[in-house]
């Protein structure tokens, strides 16, 4: 029978690397604890240390007591379960058409990745800050990214590393505003998973998955520090369904998702102007 031959293990490397690579939102967090999640429902508690206190020392006068460090822990949930199932006519001869099975591995990967990348961006409500810039053309829209950097390094955040994600539309006035070409030298290019160049010390990456109601859109921005992101694909079987003569492969992708630093992830609140 075909499904006693058939390979899990190879199938589910396939499908993990074809949804890393398509991610943005889940490209731009930190995934230091994924290696700990072993099934949905998984839960790891993150310790965090609290700010060591700074005094003034005075020769021969000065008496150090050390102070007790205050800790405090961050719960990091693997609650959600997303699948995929298909039908294949007979699974030995699927996995010897390997342009077959790529081809249904990466529709599976596609759609994991727009859930996966939208709950991602979902949690723009946890973030530290939040600027509202109306009706974003481009004559303010560089003043837009301006004000989202002048809250990080408010918040004592460092330049390297941060990122922006941001809806098409927002790139087209970056573009009209000639700030990408300045920025970048190279925003002209085509970029893959939705980077588009450097503006203002962030990373530009576009994405329809940024979050909008009624054409008001959240525009998420920081740096890898601030989500942490722990996915892994648990389950793929291949199994004969009572109905009909077909062969079919489902798996099973668990994932969780939390804002660790608030003060590392600003949101700006902006809808577009019609005018250019």
């Amino acid at each position: 029978m075909s499904v006693e031959s058939f390979i899990p293990e190879l199938w589910a490397s396939r499908i993990q690397t074809k949804l890393r690579d398509s991610l943005v939102y889940g490209g731009l967090v930190n995934t230091d604890y994924e290696g700990e999640i072993r099934s949905a429902g998984d839960t790891v508690r993150i310790n965090q240390v609290g700010e060591v206190s700074i005094g003034t020392y005075v020769p021969n006068s000065t008496s150090i007591t050390p102070e007790e460090l205050t800790d405090y822990q961050t719960t990091l949930t693997v609650d959600q379960m997303k699948y995929f199932a298909f039908k294949v006519d007979d699974v030995d001869a699927a996995q010897a058409q390997a342009g077959y099975m790529d081809e249904a591995m990466a529709s599976a990967g596609w759609g994991l990745r727009n859930v996966a990348d939208e709950y991602i961006a979902s949690l723009y409500t946890q973030a530290g800050a939040t600027t509202v810039s109306t009706a974003i053309d481009s004559t303010n829209v560089l003043a837009a990214l301006l004000t989202l950097g002048q809250k990080l390094a408010e918040f004592n955040i460092p330049d390297e590393g941060r990122w922006i994600v941001i809806p098409p539309w927002f790139k087209t006035k970056l573009a009209l505003a000639k700030v990408l070409i300045q920025d970048s030298g190279a925003a002209v290019q085509t970029f893959q998973n939705g980077f588009s160049g450097r503006v203002a010390g962030f990373d530009i990456y576009e994405s329809n998955n940024c979050p909008n109601s009624g054409g008001t859109y959240y525009i998420m921005a920081g740096t890898r520090k601030a989500i942490s992101f722990a996915a892994q694909i648990n389950k793929v079987e291949a199994y004969r369904p009572e109905a009909g003569f077909t062969d079919a492969v489902k798996g099973l992708y668990v994932y969780g998702a939390k804002v660790i630093y608030p003060d590392a992830l600003v949101v700006l609140t902006a809808t577009e102007n019609s005018e250019p």
